[in-house]
């Protein structure tokens, strides 16, 4: 996963701040300084601007990733605690995230800190600059890696930059101050940034007693259900026996909340007005919200979690088997457990090249259900759905659950034809939609899930997942970056030669000086913003034929199917007018507090689905609290429901999608995320806070959305 804050996305521009003036003993000064001088600025996505020692940024609302980024000769391990202060002069919520450069010796970026600023809000608050904020000994953190939180952080932090036991140079050359966007201008102004010598000049935090562990105590700190050792909360399984009790207090409630009384087997809405009963779910817009409209005809709103799996709770064993207190040996009862992996993620391991892994959430499963744990997991998982008020599983679950036939569900695949080598590495590379091989990778994967493809109880289909798609012209100047084999390099050519006729004519226009075309398409340099226009062409051209082939594809294949597009993190609206005339619905993962304000853009009126977003805290054994922290379980149900009344009364979403059916394992999966973002815990416990929540707006969702009245 990875993963959005606010919906549409737009990145970078720079800005330089050459010096910055040591003011008293324990602090250093980065802004305002007597050097900065604004002509320096250069603009991508925000214009920032001096006025009275503030840094005034606005955010455009096209490109992706607004930025800039201060140059810096900050001494972090003498100042290791960084203070920024902000106001908020804008009426929507901004959210900016920190990152500092250079990165750790391994050349990783782990999770960034960010900074949240209300409405008519100021903020002076810390950023988080690791190893001094950590309150682990050093000898405890040097043994840490592959987890985005680390125990005793008390919000999402950034890993360790500088420290004196992993040392750099020992400066931070560049902070980055990045922004999501959702296509609204947002500003803000930075009035200081100030780095202290220690935490008398920012706010304390209370160490826990593991803090003061040793490395020799410290480890090993998970136990043989995958829990943290060193903390007591609330649910927290002791013993086998507890995994048994839990379930028998949970059968209970299932009994006594069935689900929704007026709701059909497809969880459709039985007191709503019919539709057409075509036998397949499809899409409609009615009285000016759109719906689906499940296989009798009946309206349908997508609620539901991603991941409904056993195995959401495998986490990575090499050089790390030290962390945990019981693993079991070879041919033990437990040992298959060291086999079993979500199907959907086990790619990004080997692409990671990790060797061994332990699925602790199966593992529990198999200690709270029996010899049949399979089976009866599944069926309880089916009625913990309806039970909750809940009538899809999102996509990426188990095939088992979803072919049961009881809960509708969707599904996706990435795309595994030849990329255009040149661009941006995100979850993949950008797969060349002119190369042969991406309609036959497409039709064959397609054909491989035929019986989801031909299953009524399947509404529709994801395609690929998160794509970097880059500002207007970076598919075409990532193509241009690619080898000369490249066959939409070859098109792109191909396409100037015929609009410009000759070489002369194009380096006229480009500024630029290639001997012929042969010598165009052997370079693989950036051509100047001369080259603007036509790259912002052929980047359509690209979005195009992507779309174009995957829809032509899919139809073939499954003419009853949902075509949901690619699950967008943050898009340009070049890439979204094309999205549009193509797929049925339009996909977005939004991490936010709600959707009240989504808006695509003008000229396009489609029905959207949010494909992933969640809320977390620090207070049940988790070290990390997800992409959006809330203080406790209460809060983290209240935000649930929040979020999702705003979208049941937006005229264009069809559903939401939450991210994910249980907790990730506290030492992480294969990229590090360690996130509370299950409806359940490691050990199949519900949380009981979240359930209630979930089941107060499922149960009424229907009527919360047939009587919203459009605005």
């Amino acid at each position: 996963m990875k993963h959005i804050i606010l919906p549409f996305a737009a990145f970078l521009c720079g800005l330089l701040l050459s010096g910055c003036n040591l003011i008293f003993a324990d602090s250093y000064v980065l802004f305002p300084s007597e050097r900065f001088k604004v002509d320096d600025v250069k603009i991508q996505g925000v214009d920032v601007k001096l006025d009275d020692d503030a840094l005034v940024c606005r955010q455009s609302t096209t490109g992706e990733w607004p930025q800039f980024v201060l140059n810096t000769d900050w001494d972090a391990v003498k100042y290791p605690y960084l203070v920024v202060d902000a106001e908020n002069l804008g009426k929507d919520p901004v959210r900016f995230y920190v990152r500092f450069l250079p990165q750790r010796r391994d050349g990783r970026i782990e999770t960034q800190p960010y900074i949240d600023i209300e409405v008519g809000q100021k903020v002076h608050t810390d950023v988080a600059l690791q190893l001094k904020d950590s309150p682990l000994q050093n000898d405890v953190l040097r043994k840490l890696k592959g987890i985005r939180g680390y125990p005793g952080d008390t919000k999402r932090r950034s890993r360790p930059v500088v420290d004196t036991d992993n040392p750099l140079a020992g400066t931070v050359k560049q902070i980055v101050f990045a922004m999501y966007q959702n296509g609204k201008a947002r500003s803000f102004k930075i009035t200081r940034i100030e780095a202290f010598s220690s935490l008398e000049n920012v706010a304390q935090k209370e160490a826990p007693a593991f803090a003061q562990f040793s490395a020799e105590k410290f480890f090993p700190f998970i136990d043989k259900y995958g829990q943290f050792i060193h903390a007591e909360w609330p649910g927290k399984t002791q013993t086998d026996a507890d995994m048994r009790r839990s379930l028998e207090k949970e059968q209970a409630d299932l009994d006594a909340h069935r689900g929704p009384a007026d709701w059909n087997q497809y969880g459709g809405w039985t007191k709503g007005p019919r539709q057409e009963a075509t036998g397949h779910f499809y899409v409609k817009k009615i009285d000016g919200k759109w719906w689906l409209v499940d296989p009798e005809g009946c309206l349908w709103w997508s609620h539901g979690p991603v991941r409904v799996t056993p195995s959401c709770a495998v986490t990575p064993l090499d050089d790390r088997e030290f962390y945990f207190q019981e693993l079991p040996a070879t041919g033990t009862e437990f040992a298959p457990f060291y086999e079993t992996y979500d199907n959907s993620l086990y790619l990004y391991y080997v692409k990671r090249n990790i060797q061994k892994t332990y699925d602790f959430s199966a593992a529990n499963a198999y200690r709270k259900y029996g010899k049949d744990w399979r089976n009866r997991y599944a069926e309880t998982t089916q009625r913990r759905l309806r039970s909750w008020g809940l009538n899809t599983i999102g996509n990426c679950s188990d095939l088992q659950i979803c072919l049961m036939r009881k809960t509708p569900y969707t599904d996706r695949f990435e795309l595994k034809s030849p990329f255009i080598e040149g661009s941006r590495d995100a979850w993949w590379k950008f797969n060349d939609p002119f190369h042969p091989a991406f309609r036959t990778d497409l039709r064959r994967q397609l054909l491989e899930r035929k019986e989801q493809m031909d299953d009524p109880w399947c509404f529709g289909y994801f395609v690929d997942n998160e794509i970097a798609w880059g500002g207007p012209t970076d598919l075409a100047k990532w193509t241009l970056q690619s080898p000369a084999t490249q066959p939409a390099k070859i098109e792109f050519v191909r396409q100037l030669k015929e609009k410009y006729g000759n070489i002369a004519k194009l380096n006229e226009t480009w500024k630029s000086g290639y001997v012929d075309w042969d010598d165009l398409l052997r370079k693989q340099d950036v051509p100047g913003d001369a080259a603007n226009p036509d790259c912002v062409e052929f980047s359509r051209a690209i979005a195009e034929a992507y779309y174009k082939n995957i829809r032509e594809e899919f139809k073939a294949v499954a003419p009853h199917k949902i075509y949901m597009g690619c699950r967008f993190a943050g898009s340009h609206g070049l890439f979204l007018d094309v999205a549009a005339r193509y797929c049925d619905v339009i996909s977005y993962n939004i991490y936010a507090r709600r959707l009240d304000e989504f808006k695509l853009p003008d000229g396009i009126d489609k029905p959207v689905i949010i494909g992933e977003f969640h809320f977390g805290a620090l207070d049940r054994g988790l070290f990390h609290p997800t992409l959006i922290q809330v203080n406790d379980q209460k809060e983290r149900g209240q935000a649930y429901y929040d979020y999702v009344e705003s979208a049941l009364k937006h005229p264009n979403f069809i559903g939401v999608h939450w991210h994910q059916y249980a907790d990730q394992a506290t030492t992480g999966r294969f990229d590090g995320e360690n996130f509370q973002n299950g409806f359940l815990d490691v050990c199949d416990t519900p949380y009981p806070e979240t359930i209630e929540k979930v089941r107060k707006i499922g149960y009424k969702m229907y009527e919360i959305r047939f009587k919203h009245v459009i605005p």
